[in-house]
């Protein structure tokens, strides 16, 4: 009888620990909290998973770890630009002066990428953007990575003969990685510095 008493104890331990375990499992997610209206960033629904990817930096190999656990904002571009990449540069400094600011305990970060490594190595991107400001991430890759990683983010480059030289055509949109590193948005040119510093800021506050 006692033998009979404990294993039928031993049964209901076994279900309540399974419920528990179901439950913990299970559990409903609470809906994620509404992002805030942006002005100048614009975010899209569903966030999409990048393609594994290994770039070069002045600091070593480049992966998602790196941009994880703060907000991206990714532009393409090269050193030798005469007039988009140093305006662009110049515009998100201002944007990365309001981060600086903020207090944020992960403040956004932004990645230059070059698409000319033929020219560019990884530690003459990071003095040339450093210029600017001296918190910028900035990184390269020799092909195919180089091509592959800047379709992932629908971001389009082109080497142009010009004389004994070339230069590059490139886009001119800046692309938003989430804290997943996650494709997550857009920002189109015109660029409004000071509506992009607030709306990665509100990002970084509703999303950390």
């Amino acid at each position: 009888m006692n033998r009979k008493i404990t294993l039928i104890l031993i049964a209901a331990l076994a279900a309540g620990l399974g419920l528990a375990l179901s439950a913990a499992l299970f559990k409903p997610q609470l809906p994620a909290k509404p992002l805030p209206a942006m002005t100048a960033v614009k975010v899209i629904d569903s966030p999409r998973a990048l393609p594994a990817f290994k770039l070069e930096s002045a600091t070593g190999p480049m992966t998602a770890d790196q941009l994880k656990g703060h907000w991206t904002v990714v532009f393409v571009g090269f050193t030798h630009c005469p007039d988009v990449c140093p305006t662009t540069l110049t515009d998100m400094a201002r944007a990365q002066a309001l981060w600086d600011a903020s207090g944020l305990p992960q403040k956004p970060k932004l990645l230059f990428l070059s698409i000319d490594p033929e020219r560019d190595t990884p530690a003459k991107i990071a003095e040339y953007a450093a210029f600017f400001h001296k918190d910028t991430l900035t990184a390269t890759a020799a092909e195919p990575q180089l091509g592959e990683f800047t379709r992932a983010l629908g971001l389009v480059y082109m080497k142009v003969p010009q004389g004994d030289s070339y230069t590059m055509d490139h886009s001119a949109t800046l692309v938003l990685l989430n804290p997943k590193a996650e494709f997550a948005g857009i920002i189109r040119p015109p660029l409004k510095p000071e509506a992009i510093g607030a709306d990665l800021i509100a990002l970084a506050k509703a999303r950390p």
